[in-house]
């Protein structure tokens, strides 16, 4: 029996598929611009901490309540799908405590 009970350590939020121990860092509010687009876009940002690294994933809120996911850090290459999965896995509750930046 190892001292360290790293494979019993609670887990917070759900797992995400080629990360482990990740955990959201803040939940920040932030600008995005885009090639297609002349205006600003609002996105939510969600910082991540992973042993794989640091990464963030961008919740990108369009026109008429559709959105699109975009990765950056460790997320870079990821598909749509799997930004959205990782998002909904990691983003933080309300009832969990983490860090929230709204621009405003």
């Amino acid at each position: 029996m190892t001292g360290a009970n790293s494979d019993t350590q609670p887990q917070p939020q759900e797992s995400v598929p080629g990360l482990t121990n990740a955990r959201a860092v803040s939940l920040d509010r932030v600008p995005i611009r885009t090639r297609e687009s002349g205006v600003t876009l609002s996105a939510w940002q969600l910082s991540v901490e992973s042993d794989q690294g640091q990464g963030a994933i961008s919740l990108v809120e369009a026109e008429a309540g559709e959105g699109w996911y975009r990765g950056d850090g460790m997320f870079l290459g990821w598909t749509a799908e799997h930004l959205r999965a990782a998002y909904e896995a990691l983003r933080p509750r309300t009832e969990e405590s983490f860090e929230l930046h709204q621009l405003g």
